[in-house]
């Protein structure tokens, strides 16, 4: 646990972070050997209605939702219910025809589960053209249905790597398919619950739309963020919780000497394994829902960022037993900036505890 000294130049480090960025409210939480260990909330969940952040305020967690989504197809795969190379599109396929018309275009076919995981579907990339982008009005079953039948892909699957969040709201009606539930019923029973979460929930679009204890988010340079179809995002990016929540579901899904992983070793292992066509001169590969990073002697650092406009957010577990994660309600330009600045801001509190060893 950190000491007064430690616990002050954490917290400056977020005052920090707030002041750089603009930030309107920030909430972080660490987790080591299985205890949480710094738990610090900052500035307003609600600057008009001047409501202070709390540690149960929910935050939309954008791209964290993606291990979420992973972990569920994983639990599915212990289960016998499905296998990575099982293919999602078409005859053979798990959702067949229920998608657009046939006959498909070049590839479509070939996609299987795991390249919907790796993000290497053969196209469909989180560009200016991402589908999920687009047409805000329609509900996932027209937006797969035009995407699939308009938009050709631009290889094989399985061959390049470019992250896609269609590919992930494909990954959530395979999940509906295979469970014959609703992906976020299924996630709650399997997933979340055994976490012992129970404040995560879809986010809604709208600012009226916000759920109990949600925070409100600030868009900058021309961002609106309640301008976007999130609920339509639920399996890539369309979560809200806490930061306490994430650590939860961090913690559970690996394990540790207190808490029952979620999944079997060789389940993990098979999930946090990088995907082969990442760019292998990268430290930090792409896996099946995470970033990973070899640290030696088999311990590996797998962590996921998120960001939306008005969100930002970063949820990591260590090599070396600890878990965090970091939700704030704003992005700036260029994103990547505030990106990476909250994940080292992370860092850098976890640094402040040298007992830690970080």
């Amino acid at each position: 646990m950190p000491t007064g000294p430690e616990h002050e130049a954490m917290a400056a480090l977020g005052i920090a972070f707030m002041k750089t960025y603009f930030a309107p409210a920030l909430s972080v939480a660490m987790v080591r050997n299985s205890k949480f260990v710094f738990e610090r909330v900052f500035g307003m969940a609600d600057s008009e209605k001047h409501e202070l952040t709390s540690q149960t305020s929910l935050f939309r967690i954008a791209s964290l939702t993606k291990p979420i989504t992973s972990v569920a197809i994983f639990t599915l795969l212990e289960q016998g219910k499905v296998n990575l190379s099982d293919k999602v599109f078409g005859p053979s396929g798990i959702l067949d025809g229920m998608y657009g018309k046939g006959p498909y275009k070049q590839y479509v076919t070939d996609i299987t589960v795991d390249h919907l995981l790796t993000h290497t579907c053969g196209g469909w990339p989180a560009d200016d053209n991402d589908p999920m982008f687009h047409n805000d009005g329609w509900d996932q079953a027209k937006l797969i249905s035009s995407t699939i039948e308009n938009v050709p892909l631009t290889s094989p699957p399985g061959q390049n790597w470019a992250y896609s969040n269609f590919g992930y709201c494909i990954l959530g009606r395979v999940i509906e398919k295979i469970t014959g539930q609703p992906y976020a019923s299924y996630v709650q029973q399997a997933v979340l619950g055994p976490s012992q979460i129970t404040d995560m929930q879809i986010a809604g679009n709208t600012e009226r739309e916000r759920a109990a204890d949600e925070v409100s988010y600030l868009g900058q340079f021309g961002e609106q963020p309640y301008k976007m179809n999130v609920r339509r995002m639920d399996s890539h990016g369309g979560w809200i919780a806490n930061p306490n929540d994430l650590c939860r579901f961090i913690s559970h899904v690996g394990g540790s000497p207190t808490i029952p992983a979620l999944l079997k070793p060789a389940t993990i292992k098979l999930m946090t394994t990088p995907a082969p066509a990442y760019p292998a001169s990268s430290p930090a590969k792409y896996a099946r829902g995470w970033m990973v990073r070899d640290m030696g002697n088999g311990s590996i650092n797998w962590w996921h960022n998120g960001s939306l406009p008005g969100s930002t957010t970063i949820m990591v577990r260590t090599y070396n037993g600890m878990a965090w994660a970091a939700l704030t309600n704003t992005r700036t330009q260029p994103s990547n900036q505030i990106d990476a600045s909250l994940d080292q801001m992370m860092w850098n509190m976890a640094g402040q505890v040298k007992s830690w060893n970080m």
